[in-house]
């Protein structure tokens, strides 16, 4: 193995950075540096020679040229095996750097700040970084590059008991590192040139890169033999828009998948709104002039399942709901905050969840992405709002002010049910959810089945068309008055017979919205 005997530091994040440089120092390493760097090593004492007097040319163009020069990356990207390549720098009186210390501007931080100024952003990208982590990632072999303050105390302790060496292994472990982080740099700076419209292309574009970071490990995944961890979007606002877990047990796999739902239907009505879910289903919505009155409605629709549930409301969450809720058992509750109250109540279930996030947000240009074997599925999220002055009757009779409220609220309701799915409901609350079926009419008959109060007088919302005319049949049997549905079947003309023949009204949405 070579040995370590000249460094070159450059770091924005200065973490650590003096430890490192004494500890450096204290084994005669010769340590070069630039800009801030070279300053906060000259205040605490530490020996240092600037890169220009190794490159003899200064800093240009306001910082943005320090590195750039054969002086540097010749003595980086010699390979030390190759007699040509010592030769050569030593003809040029190029020496041999042997550990680079780099990390990067705070591009995705910059860019996350709404009052940072496009210029402002476009300064911290960085390019001198990037090429010198590359180059010594490259030419691991022979150069010890780190890229993550945390791997300091490593190094330093192995060059100290090792003689100045550090073992293969870990040299090409850092060598991965240090291109996973220019790998993940790049794709920050790439997707945020894409959201100030410099693609020409659909989000679903050629090439679709994906930049995650691990925000935890869960207990396990969807079962205990499946490992499972959850990854937030690099330099996005975060997992459900940047949540805070306030109390309760480690979140798991499935409680995340139900959170997402949730949230996602909470969202979909203005007024105070509370959406119950379970194994990734809605087993209850509900809104009204408060979360307490939004609640008993969403809990009247299923009671029995909602036991165990997840929850999620679009309002902040005072005592009266908490105390409304004291007597059902709740894996996680989510909403865009608590009152001090609130918390207080819901201390006495320590294992609960709390997680405050902000409501859901979601744009129908973002994508929603799913594994298959051997590659990914994409398609933008089915976020656009419905235009219900666009709907259709086909029917002799024509829904009631009060039926279309109730048909608007079970058609929002619908979409977040899995495909084949029929919502039974009234104008503030679900009565009856079919979900999930092989075949349109069982959704019927499950939703009906399911139903703890009076199907009669109940409007239905089919997430797409009625392939024949026996769910009209089967939801007319049981009491429904209306039914919205996308329309578009070769047998439409059968199912507005059959419900001229009910006396039901009907509304044609045009749009589809499969959950599968």
């Amino acid at each position: 193995m070579l040995k370590v005997k000249r460094a070159l530091l450059s770091v924005y994040d200065k973490r650590g950075l003096v430890e490192l440089a004494r500890g450096l120092s204290a084994l005669d390493i010769e340590i070069l540096s630039t800009g801030g760097t070279k300053r906060v090593l000259e205040e605490n004492a530490v020996p240092v020679i600037p890169v220009a007097d190794v490159t003899g040319f200064p800093e240009i163009l306001d910082g943005r040229v320090k590195t750039l020069h054969p002086a540097i990356h010749g003595g980086i990207l010699a390979d030390r095996s190759r007699s040509s390549h010592i030769a050569e720098i030593t003809e040029h009186g190029i020496q041999p750097i042997d550990l680079v210390v780099v990390n990067l501007y705070p591009f995705r931080e910059t860019a996350s700040d709404r009052q940072k100024s496009f210029e402002e952003i476009v300064e911290m990208i960085d390019i001198g970084g990037p090429t010198m982590v590359r180059a010594a990632a490259k030419n691991h072999q022979g150069v010890v590059v780190v890229v993550d303050p945390d791997d300091y105390t490593q190094v330093l302790s192995l060059l100290e008991e090792g003689d100045l060496e550090v073992p293969e292994g870990l040299r090409r472990r850092l060598a991965l590192k240090a291109f996973r982080h220019t790998q993940s740099y790049d794709a920050a700076i790439a997707a945020w040139l894409e959201r100030q419209g410099a693609s020409e292309e659909s989000r679903l574009g050629r090439h679709l890169l994906l930049d995650l970071e691990r925000e935890l490990e869960t207990r396990y995944g969807e079962n205990p033999h499946q490992q499972g961890a959850l990854y937030s979007t690099a330099g996005g606002a975060g997992v459900f828009g940047g949540f805070r877990q306030i109390q309760g047990k480690d979140l798991s796999y499935n409680n995340l998948l139900d959170v997402d739902s949730a949230r996602r239907i909470a969202a979909l009505f203005e007024s105070p709104a509370v959406a119950i879910i379970k194994h990734n289903n809605p087993c209850g919505v509900g809104r009204g002039a408060n979360l307490v009155e939004a609640y008993e409605r969403a809990l009247a629709c299923d009671p029995v399942s909602a036991f165990g549930s997840v929850i999620a409301v679009n309002q902040p969450i005072d005592a009266g709901l908490a105390e409304a809720m004291a007597d059902l058992f709740v894996e996680v509750v989510t909403a865009p905050s608590f009152s001090e109250e609130a918390l207080a109540h819901f201390s006495a279930k320590a294992n609960l969840r709390l997680l405050e996030a902000p409501v859901f947000s979601g744009s129908p240009r973002d994508a929603d992405i799913r594994g298959i074997d051997g590659g990914f599925l994409a398609q933008t999220l089915d976020v656009a709002a419905d235009d219900p002055d666009g709907w259709t009757c086909p029917t002799e009779r024509r829904p009631t002010d009060e039926e279309r409220r109730a048909m608007e609220f079970a058609w929002n309701v619908a979409r977040m049910v899995k495909s084949n799915a029929i919502v039974l409901a009234r104008e503030n609350q679900t009565v009856g959810i079919g979900a999930g079926q092989m075949s349109r009419v069982d959704s019927c008959r499950l939703a009906v089945e399911k139903a703890q109060s009076p199907v009669e007088g109940t409007v239905a919302a089919s997430d797409a068309f009625f392939p024949f005319r026996d769910g009209i049949d089967s939801l007319a049997a049981a009491g429904v008055t209306a039914v919205v549905e996308p329309g578009g079947s070769r047998r439409d003309d059968e199912v507005i017979a059959a419900a001229d023949e009910h006396g039901m009204a009907l509304l044609f949405t045009g749009t589809r919205h499969f959950r599968h």
